[in-house]
């Protein structure tokens, strides 16, 4: 079965950003990924715009020939945007305004009804939302009661860990693809995947996407975004073998 591959091209607008320039230009990028083979394009739209902005959204939508994957803080603002552009996909994520990256997966036990809200707010429009989870089966339970046909396994812990820290965040994502799976839940992962941790993760034959953008992106000054694409697909198409 094959692997799909999301493009989070969020840092080529952090560094347009930097310097509040006009380049590079985020459509130049999307269309080199989409020249790749990437099946999805990924975009955050943070609360405080500090990488994708309003107008990237709408115009990336206009022109994007793949899915685009909305990744958006289950918030009435967030949600409005999402229901005006009309994304392929919405993944609910946390967002906290003092990180760095996102942190963690949704804590969809503790904010369940406003997750919920959301996510039936953003299915009436059609948009297909996935919820970003830990790999907690726990959680994993609490999932077709919101309403959500797809999660994506935060797999930062596994990215980050070393030794027997890592082979034990490796077996947590096992099991919670494994259960989420006999549940009828699509199962997706991202965050932290990189071209030396990624063949593991995508040879588990149950995820059907992985959504990965600053190594890509960190590959890209070196190669150029096309070619970091294309050697993240082979991984993924020799993970598949």
């Amino acid at each position: 079965m094959s692997l799909e591959l999301g493009v989070n091209i969020d840092h080529i607008a952090t560094i347009r950003q930097a310097r509040g320039t006009i380049y590079p230009d985020l459509l130049d990028a999307m269309k080199r990924v989409e020249d790749a083979g990437a099946q999805a394009i990924t975009i955050h739209l943070r609360e405080d715009r500090r990488h994708i902005q309003d107008a990237d959204v709408y115009a990336i939508k206009k022109h994007c020939q793949r899915r685009l994957n909305l990744e958006l803080a289950a918030t009435e603002e967030m949600v409005a945007i999402a229901c005006d552009v009309l994304p392929t996909d919405a993944c609910v994520v946390p967002e906290k305004r003092e990180e760095l990256t996102t942190e963690g997966g949704l804590d969809i036990i503790g904010q369940f009804d406003r997750i919920k809200k959301s996510t039936q707010t953003l299915n009436k429009e059609g948009i297909r939302v996935s919820l970003f989870i830990e790999p907690s089966i726990e959680h994993i339970k609490r999932v077709p009661e919101i309403g959500a046909p797809v999660i994506e396994l935060h797999t930062g812990t596994y990215a980050n860990a070393t030794g027997d820290a890592k082979k034990q965040a490796f077996d947590r994502i096992i099991e919670a693809t494994e259960y989420a799976d006999t549940q009828g839940i699509q199962v997706n992962a991202g965050h932290g995947l990189d071209y030396n941790n990624t063949q593991t993760i995508a040879a588990i034959p149950q995820i059907k996407e992985l959504n990965i953008g600053h190594s890509i992106v960190a590959r890209a000054v070196f190669v150029g975004i096309k070619q970091a694409t294309q050697e993240m697909l082979n991984i993924l198409e020799q993970s598949r073998r």
